[in-house]
């Protein structure tokens, strides 16, 4: 029976154990730019068996957050080297996930002042995160535009020319794809934001068409052996639903499985919240044996509070790696911690979003006090 310490094939990727530090915002990119404080932050956590990082925007126009990083201009990519580099001086194995976030945006974060888009222009009843003159805020998202059909090309193309930079320039060693959470490819996905009549529209088939050109570019250009997704088929983060998600989903890995992943991580419930929602059901299980039954060989991921019992237990359920967010935060060490059964840190949660080192590099490693 693996065990959660156990060493891990994910397609090329050679990980030390199944432990996985799951990607978190945390507001600490000034102008979109990895900062040394971040190489050192994601460097403390190396002995995950896998890094994955804060979600990171593939243009412009793919921000939603302030101070979130980016993937698409050279002193970017200069920074998440930094980054990469002091991953590896660790030990440690580390990929990117690879961001559009679509209409969960701000008029004030995208270029010139624009509009956010959207598969449909229906405004997300949610927020996000602001910096200005007042300080760190959260306020409502702005009304978005419809993405025309031919603008699509566009992103699938961004998605492609970030994934090639992150593991050529910026020596990630893979990329996740962010289909998850209510952003731009989530949003195509399901029908409560996606309300269009053409070929990107209406029917599973052709919600699921830009995810998966998504997914099948990323795949050409960097080895599909270096590609993962994240998918969350029931959480209401963002303000995003499907009034039918199980069909929708199982359809999609499916069609995932012959690309050849290196892994699908599954947000289980919502995210950050309960793992089970009465009013969504969804048979997890039964999307992994659809995945499975269609070839899909990729690690199996999953994640949403998760702790070392239950992680266990779904290991020895089948589960090949295990996510954690939130107790990697407070906890850089956290892969001995679990594995000696030590006391962890509590996280600050006023220094999730935004600020310097306080609740960021400064949580203690066992043996150290704060």
């Amino acid at each position: 029976m693996p065990s959660l310490f156990d060493p891990v094939q994910a397609g090329r990727l050679q990980l030390r154990n199944r432990i996985v530090m799951a990607p978190l915002t945390r507001n600490r990119a000034p102008n979109a730019v990895p900062t040394p404080l971040m190489a050192e932050y994601y460097a403390q956590r190396a002995s995950a068996g896998l890094l994955i990082t804060e979600a990171t925007a593939i243009s412009h126009q793919g921000q939603g957050y302030a101070d979130v990083p980016g993937l698409y201009g050279t002193e970017q990519l200069d920074g998440w080297k930094r980054v990469t580099s002091a991953v590896h001086a660790k030990g440690g194995r580390i990929v990117t996930q690879l961001w559009h976030v679509g209409r969960v945006s701000h008029t004030s974060l995208q270029p010139e002042g624009q509009a956010p888009v959207a598969p449909s222009a229906i405004t997300a009843k949610t927020k996000t995160y602001l910096i200005d003159d007042q300080g760190g805020r959260f306020a409502e998202t702005s009304e978005p535009r419809a993405l025309r059909l031919e603008e699509l090309p566009g992103i699938v193309h961004d998605f492609r020319h970030a994934a090639r930079h992150a593991v050529s320039t910026a020596h990630f060693d893979g990329v996740e794809i962010h289909g998850a959470n209510g952003y731009l490819l989530d949003q195509f996905l399901k029908r409560g934001s996606n309300h269009r009549t053409d070929d990107y529209g209406g029917s599973i088939e052709n919600r699921a068409r830009l995810l998966l050109e998504v997914m099948r570019a990323i795949c050409d250009e960097v080895g599909a052996g270096l590609v993962g997704i994240r998918l969350s088929p029931v959480t209401p983060a963002n303000d995003v639903h499907d009034p039918d998600p199980q069909p929708l989903f199982e359809y999609v890995v499916r069609q995932l499985a012959p690309l050849g992943l290196a892994y699908i991580h599954i947000i289980e419930g919502a995210t950050g919240g309960a793992r089970e929602l009465p009013d969504r059901p969804f048979d997890y299980d039964a999307l992994k044996r659809a995945y499975r039954d269609a070839g899909g060989r990729g690690a199996w991921m999953v994640n949403n509070g998760y702790d070392k019992a239950s992680a266990e237990k779904a290991v020895a359920n089948g589960a090949d790696l295990v996510a954690f967010g939130k107790l990697y935060i407070a906890n850089p060490d956290l892969v001995e911690r679990l594995r000696t059964d030590a006391p962890l840190n509590a996280p600050d949660k006023m220094t999730f979003y935004g600020g310097g080192a306080k609740g960021y590099t400064d949580y203690p490693a066992l043996g150290q006090t704060k």
